[in-house]
């Protein structure tokens, strides 16, 4: 089976029909989807579907996008994470392009997400865009190798892929690989150690190509394993084995 291993079924575009969705899911053989929390006042709307769908699990945390939300504490982010289907903490990291300095408050939560991986024992889900070398560094400074992690929808260099492996972490490719001029991330997908590769939609953004400006969902991300395999000329089921094994590997409570 596939699996998407980053999503955000609670967002009200997907929720409103996620009995379609799931069977979409079915259908393409998306056996797995880890949904992602961005904040925590919506927090309880994961733990709704992830107690509902046995197949669904899911993260805490809060996105660096989101300014003007209650900050997180390494206690609470502790706490929730002993729930038995939170598998990861995040989605957590730093993003400079959709906002500017200061932003002390963003590195200061990234931190505190870190020490939780670290005393939780759970993966990190981190996002960066904008601000690859201050969350390289922040990582190595914190210590982020002891929790390791996945670094989501990578769009950044080798270099970086490079830097962030040796920090235990993977690298996920989204609907962003499939577009015709994501040069530089074909050539991360085809160096990229295949025991190192995850796959996502993160939907319901980033629909791959065919369906790119258009609803994405868990169920589209064999569009993503499709085109990965054409840039490291395997086969689908080479690259649909290896992401799954991959997947339960890092988020260990998954299998449960």
């Amino acid at each position: 089976m596939f699996v998407d291993s980053h999503c955000h079924l609670d967002f009200p575009e997907l929720s409103q029909d996620l009995d379609t969705i799931l069977d979409k899911m079915k259908q393409n053989n998306v056996g797995r989807a880890l949904c992602v929390s961005v904040n925590l006042p919506d927090w309880p709307r994961i733990i709704a579907l992830i107690e509902k769908y046995p197949h669904l699990v899911g993260s805490v945390g809060v996105h660096p996008d989101y300014a003007d939300t209650p900050e997180p504490t390494l206690e609470m982010l502790c706490e929730h994470a002993l729930h038995p289907k939170i598998v990861a903490i995040g989605e957590t990291g730093l993003d400079y392009y959709r906002l500017s300095e200061p932003l002390d408050w963003q590195r200061a939560r990234f931190r505190v997400h870190i020490k939780a991986g670290i005393q939780s024992g759970l993966p990190l889900i981190v996002h960066t865009r904008s601000s690859a070398e201050d969350t390289i560094r922040l990582m190595k400074e914190e210590g982020a190798h002891q929790c390791g992690g996945v670094m989501h929808c990578f769009t950044e260099t080798w270099e970086v892929a490079q830097a962030a492996i040796e920090q235990n972490f993977y690298i996920s490719f989204s609907g962003i690989v499939t577009f015709k001029n994501a040069h530089q991330l074909h050539e991360v997908a085809q160096k990229v150690p295949l025991e190192r590769l995850l796959i996502e939609t993160d939907s319901p953004y980033l629909a791959p190509v065919p369906f790119r400006g258009k609803l994405n969902d868990p169920s589209k991300v064999i569009h993503v394993a499709e085109k990965i395999a054409d840039l490291r000329g395997v086969t689908l089921k080479e690259i649909e084995e290896a992401s799954t094994e991959n997947f339960f590997r890092l988020f260990q409570k998954a299998k449960a």
